[in-house]
């Protein structure tokens, strides 16, 4: 306390001057018209500013929260307009099953963690087993296509096994020609943003930028995106060849994807696996 009176009273003149000068325009504003109008008019301007950046930083802040409800709202959309795609346009009726319930439903989920420069490439997302999440799940992004298939699954998150990783293997076609590939990744290289189709016949002529699709053999519905070819492949005598495609999808960018969900996929696995075994 005491070294606080010394300090006052060796800068006392100071503080004067503060506290009259204070008082000096408090008097000046209050009785002038022209000064108070200014006064006014310059805290109003810099209180709406302090308020508009509040506002910016709040909406930033619930940015996540936001991107989050749009993505589950596109999954809703991506469910009704696959359920519409499957119409007889000469009988103009929908076909759903018996139960009313389309095939496919869309969950969407945010990435948490992602890799893509690994041999195997796996990605996580906020998803579990309390969302009705299973093992085999294919899984796309926002109208890019392709992302992979649900690796794990624990009671609030999942594993995806990306495209990128060496035992992921998706069964495409060339969109014009319909000819039919197995998908692969990192045959000749490790190259993310590139993928091979093997198998592809000698007698199908490819052109760049002939757009890759899932095929009617894949898990994922049929036609969903997945790329475009880049190298249309060179034949070596052999009856087929291999024919490189530029993905649709960054993976260095994903944050978030839709999971697909199968209504009659446990169905199918059943019923195949009652199948006798190729001798």
């Amino acid at each position: 306390m005491r070294n606080l009176w010394i300090f006052i009273s060796r800068y006392n003149a100071f503080f004067f001057f503060i506290i009259f000068f204070s008082l000096g325009i408090f008097l000046t504003i209050k009785n002038n018209a022209y000064q108070r109008s200014v006064t006014v008019n310059s805290t109003n301007k810099v209180v709406g500013d302090v308020y508009n950046n509040l506002n910016v930083l709040k909406k930033y802040i619930n940015l996540g929260t936001v991107n989050d409800s749009l993505a589950a709202e596109n999954a809703k959309l991506k469910t009704t307009i696959l359920a519409m795609q499957h119409v007889d346009t000469a009988k103009d009726v929908l076909v759903k099953d018996t139960a009313g319930v389309p095939q496919y439903t869309y969950l969407s989920a945010r990435v948490i963690k992602n890799s893509i420069t690994n041999r195997n490439n796996f990605i996580t997302i906020n998803k579990g087993k309390a969302d009705g999440l299973a093992e085999g799940m294919p899984v796309i992004s926002p109208g890019r296509g392709v992302v992979g298939s649900i690796k794990d699954v624990s009671e609030h998150l999942a594993t995806i096994q990306s495209l990128l990783h060496k035992n992921t293997y998706i069964s495409v076609s060339v969109k014009n020609t319909k000819a039919f590939g197995s998908m692969v990744w990192g045959e000749n290289n490790f190259d993310y943003r590139k993928a091979q189709i093997k198998e592809i016949p000698n007698h199908f002529k490819l052109k760049l930028k002939d757009t890759i699709i899932t095929s009617m053999y894949s898990k994922y519905p049929l036609g969903t995106l997945v790329g475009v070819v880049s190298n249309p492949g060179i034949s070596q005598g052999e009856n087929f060849k291999t024919v490189e495609v530029t993905l649709f999808n960054d993976f260095s960018s994903l944050q978030y994807v839709y999971v697909i969900k199968n209504k009659f996929a446990k169905e199918q696995e059943e019923l195949e696996a009652k199948l006798p075994n190729e001798q």
